[in-house]
């Protein structure tokens, strides 16, 4: 399996039908999120997928979509009825 970087994905959509097309794919990599932050777990060519595919969707002068890389080193910190992965290592996409 290849090695996957932990990203945080957020977007601000100003049509519906943008909008939900951008959840569509995004939930297609999450693995957790609220709203339109998404956390995912992504290989260089899911990163690239995922950058192309909501290029395609989005409308640059309307719509903006972050991806943002996560320190690997940082420590997991979980608030209220939260628990940490029991398996980090191993996400099922799918």
């Amino acid at each position: 399996m290849s090695e996957r970087d932990f990203f945080l994905a957020a977007y601000d959509v100003s049509r519906p039908s943008r909008l939900a097309a951008a959840l569509k794919l995004v939930r297609a990599y999450a693995t957790g999120g609220q709203k339109s932050v998404h956390e995912v777990f992504l290989t260089p060519a899911e990163r690239g997928d995922l950058l192309h595919d909501m290029a395609m969707i989005l409308d640059e002068e309307e719509d903006r979509f972050l991806l943002l890389r996560l320190d690997p080193r940082a420590r997991v910190y979980t608030l209220g009825k939260a628990q940490a992965p029991s398996d980090p290592d191993l996400f099922y996409l799918g």
